[in-house]
């Protein structure tokens, strides 16, 4: 198959440990990008936290996407076009809040222009979410009236054995109205309906006229499943779980060994 787009989630796959790309990775995608490649990163971080990664791949000068938020927002990295948007519904915010409230050591936050909003209290993990990100966390007093502007995603966070819980119940509060999902054993990902990255490659593909055929998906990721079943190619990593590996169709080396350098040798030169 001629291989025409590869989309790349970020932590644990793209980068590697030390949240990197190496460079024989980094030259690898700009020789497929000069060659008429489409690179697009697709990353449950708001778009603040990917821009660093897509300026040192020069997406902006090849017609690069960036799909953050899970998908629930794309962007045009060349023309800093929005052409897809989606966010939480507001009426749910309170509720969520409410919710995660009752569960002790657990926190909720959304995202501004330029900060992580930590609603209830700080913990070790929302710290991880602001250095992956490079972004500075506010602490607000009534997180359910400060965030009064339309967000794209929720996250919570805290210890996986209370997060397994709050999970539970906000899945039973909210059935398929909002998507509801781990990341991560500590994050909850709460969403739009139906938002995530499978959905949001399909309305890129149809902007840019490519079908999912013509399309690599590489995560490691439980937030990573529904690309990987959707791409032409779904790659999992080898650092991933072993029920994500079941849902590729390929299987690379880890994020600290160039997978995706060794998926590019292998499908796209």
């Amino acid at each position: 198959m001629n291989y025409q787009i590869i989309v790349l989630d970020l932590d644990g796959t793209l980068t590697n440990s030390r949240k990197e790309i190496t460079a024989p990775t980094e030259k690898a995608l700009m020789e497929i990008q000069q060659n008429g490649k489409r690179v697009v990163l697709a990353s449950g971080r708001p778009i603040n936290g990917i821009v660093n990664l897509a300026d040192q791949l020069d997406l902006h000068k090849y017609n690069g996407y960036i799909l953050s938020f899970n998908g629930g927002r794309i962007t045009n990295c060349t023309t800093g076009e929005i052409i897809y948007n989606r966010a939480v519904p507001a009426e749910t915010i309170p509720t969520v809040y409410d919710i995660i409230h009752e569960y002790p050591g657990l926190d909720i936050l959304s995202y501004s222009d330029d900060e992580i909003i930590s609603g209830i209290q700080i913990n070790e993990y929302t710290e991880l979410e602001s250095r992956i990100n490079h972004m500075n966390i506010r602490c607000v007093d009534n997180f359910k009236e400060y965030v009064n502007f339309p967000v794209n995603k929720l996250l919570v966070t805290g210890d996986p054995a209370i997060i397994k819980l709050a999970m539970a119940a906000l899945k039973k509060r909210f059935h398929s109205y909002l998507n509801i999902y781990n990341s991560s054993d500590f994050f909850i990902e709460v969403m739009p309906s139906k938002i995530d990255k499978a959905y949001s490659l399909q309305k890129l593909l149809s902007s840019i006229g490519l079908t999912a055929d013509e399309m690599i998906c590489c995560g490691d990721g439980y937030n990573d499943v529904t690309m990987l079943e959707y791409a032409g190619l779904g790659v999992a990593m080898e650092n991933a779980n072993s029920d994500i590996k079941e849902s590729a169709d390929f299987v690379t080396k880890s994020n600290d060994d160039d997978g995706i350098l060794h998926v590019i040798n292998q499908f796209m030169r």
